[in-house]
């Protein structure tokens, strides 16, 4: 499954836009500081959205689930 796989419900961030496909996903995490990057909560995202972009299926749906809750976890978007 490309990196350009849009999820099938856009991530709406709290400041402003929106998350649409795996790699703006992966570049929203990418831009936060290296100490967040390394927060559980966005480990175990970027995990699912490589499984996503090398397997496709129900990962799709995982590493959608796994950015709304990085995003919303312990104070939200970083």
């Amino acid at each position: 499954m490309p990196w350009s796989t849009p999820f099938d419900e856009p991530i709406a961030l709290r400041r402003s836009g929106q998350l649409v496909t795996l790699q703006q996903a992966a570049d929203y995490i990418m831009k936060l500081p290296d100490k967040t990057q390394q927060e559980q909560r966005w480990q175990v995202a970027v995990e699912h959205l490589i499984n996503a972009a090398e397997t496709g299926g129900g990962w799709l749906m995982f590493a959608r689930i796994a950015m709304l809750r990085a995003l919303n976890g312990d104070g939200g978007e970083s």
